[in-house]
Formats: C-alpha cells, structure tokens, sequence
C-alpha cells in the first residue's frame, strides 16, 4: 500500500511542477518559454491551469499525509535488523600492561627559571 500510494506521489509531484511551470505569469520567468500556455491550448487555459493545479496541490497534500501515517503507525524496530551480538571476550588487563614502556618522558612538574 505505502508503494502505491508514494508512487501517486512522485507522479503528482511531477504533474504539479509542470503545471506551475506552465502557468502565465506576472513577471515572465520560466512561462514566457512556455508562451504561458494559452497559444497551445486555448483563451480560457488559465483558469483551467488554476483548477488543475488546487486540485494537484490536494492529492500531494493527501498523499503527504497519507504516507506519514502510514510510516508512523508500523511498528518495527530499527535494531530488529542488526544482526546477532557476538559473546562478550574476557581480555586480561594485567597481560596488556605487564611490558615495559618503549619509551619514558619524563614532565617536570615544578617549572625551572632561567638562571
């Protein structure tokens, strides 16, 4: 169901990209390429470009809300997935700091003057 209807979405979000593009307006911009659509389709297009873009505008607002409810209500857990943990090792601490240093830096902690 969630893959029918983000399907819807994405080609309702396609539609609604077109159709603004599409529309006339006020200060040019990407319309003017389009010639604002009325030489193709006709003298009453832009009301007709109005009506389909609210009604474009709902579906992607159905749909919106429609997937967030959809996602929200599953119950699945992120960590289901994650695969089994592995026993927890012992390590021997006494093992890791029984070497001697490869090397000692001495820090003075009083700090000397020059004399």
């Amino acid at each position: 169901m969630i893959t029918f209807v983000t399907i819807i979405h994405v080609i309702t979000c396609i539609l609604l990209v077109i159709t603004i593009l599409m529309q006339s307006g006020k200060g040019g911009g990407l319309a003017q390429g389009f010639d604002s659509a009325e030489n193709l389709l006709g003298s009453q297009t832009n009301m007709f470009m109005v009506k389909v873009t609210t009604t474009l505008a709902v579906i992607f607002l159905c749909t919106c809300i429609g997937l967030a409810l959809m996602t929200s209500k599953k119950q699945r857990s992120l960590l289901a997935d994650m695969p089994e943990k592995r026993s927890a090792q012992t390590v021997n601490v006494e093992k890791l700091f029984d070497q001697k240093p490869a090397q000692t830096i001495v820090i003075n902690a009083v700090g000397n003057s020059a004399q």
